[in-house]
């Protein structure tokens, strides 16, 4: 590629987007930070529901399932989207078709060869809001993976269920499935309220609801998912200095306020269900490409670019407020501000110098 050139996707991006790359891949490090720095460093990494391949791991699925009599499993498609081909189940027999037949031979088993999916143990108690579910789609861009260098969006939205949340109607989607491409084909779909708040008013509420502490922690939380997923593939991924990619994470929070990753998307809608989500994914592209920085307008040391925040650099960041000498390194606050004010406009024109010649604005 020529040296101006920019690509959106890393070429293997999918070894953190297809549900089964994703799971093996933080499984992989997970066993790795066990190894090297022990069990509570491993522990950090526990935010995905046990998750296997079918029909690769169909005997190892079956000993778990069998474990825990009663449970609800997800059935997910490992490289569909928008809920394609998603359903629930509590019985091995809704699943016989993924079952591992020793007896056939290689030639049969080509002939009826069955589309991959992941058996994930569904999360039975999901925080709600007014009985309903909800998950957050929250949106980290990579511009580089050797070093890492991860910025984290301000903006986002929760995605809600229209219908009220029960375990007695496994087979509704308009209950479990909280993708929009889902919800807008439900019977009572409102296109003019829609189904997402957006991230500041979640956070607003949770904090009314339990207090900033524990809000503070759980958003700590989520930060950790984000740079322990990516950490997961760091090794694998190509880099190229002429990719990037914006990732947009699904995070489900459950009763004890436990966020929990779901799934991370290469390619994340960014069709617009309403004005307020139109104007939010025009500042996010548009923030992007300042990032991108085709025209070599930033120096490369900035924190913050619009909404972006720089939340990893080879490293963690820090937020410039923290006094050095006062406080531990344990007490530093990272320098992420999701679901916190975007006064971006202001930040991009103290930040950005104008081109030769044009007049500053």
């Amino acid at each position: 590629m020529e040296e101006h050139v920019r690509i959106c996707h890393f070429r293997n991006h999918y070894e953190l987007t297809r549900k089964n790359l994703m799971v093996k891949n933080l499984k992989r490090y997970r066993k790795f930070l066990e190894r090297e720095s022990g069990r509570l460093e491993a522990a950090k990494c526990d935010f995905f529901p046990r998750t296997f391949e079918l029909p690769s791991e169909y005997h190892l699925f079956v000993e778990e399932f069998k474990r825990t009599p009663g449970s609800t499993w997800i059935m997910k498609p490992v490289a569909r989207s928008q809920g394609k081909g998603i359903f629930l189940f509590r019985k091995l027999k809704d699943i016989m078709d993924w079952k591992k037949d020793g007896t056939r031979s290689e030639e049969q088993r080509d002939e009826t060869q069955v589309e991959s999916y992941v058996a994930q143990r569904y999360i039975e108690n999901p925080y709600l809001i007014s009985g309903r579910k909800f998950d957050l789609r929250v949106y980290i861009l990579v511009s580089s993976y050797i070093p890492l260098k991860a910025w984290l969006y301000r903006d986002g939205f929760a995605r809600f269920s229209s219908t009220r949340f029960s375990l007695n109607s496994i087979d509704d989607q308009y209950v479990h499935l909280t993708n929009v491409a889902v919800q807008k084909t439900a019977p009572d779909y409102d296109p003019e309220k829609g189904c997402k708040w957006e991230i500041q008013k979640l956070r607003r509420y949770l904090t009314a609801k339990h207090g900033s502490e524990t809000v503070e922690s759980l958003f700590k939380e989520i930060d950790n998912i984000f740079v322990r997923s990516l950490q997961s593939v760091q090794k694998v991924i190509i880099n190229d200095k002429h990719c990037f990619e914006l990732y947009g994470y699904d995070i489900l929070l459950d009763q004890d306020l436990k966020p929990w990753l779901i799934e991370v998307n290469a390619s994340p809608s960014l069709t617009a269900s309403s004005q307020e989500d139109y104007e939010m994914k025009c500042r996010l592209l548009e923030d992007t490409l300042h990032i991108v920085d085709m025209e070599g307008r930033l120096t490369g040391r900035e924190k913050r670019v619009g909404g972006f925040d720089l939340m990893w650099n080879d490293g963690p960041v820090y937020r410039d407020d923290v006094n050095l000498e006062t406080l531990g390194l344990s007490c530093f606050s990272a320098n992420t501000h999701l679901g916190c004010i975007n006064d971006r406009e202001k930040q991009l024109r103290q930040l950005l110098k104008p081109f030769p010649g044009q007049k500053k604005t």
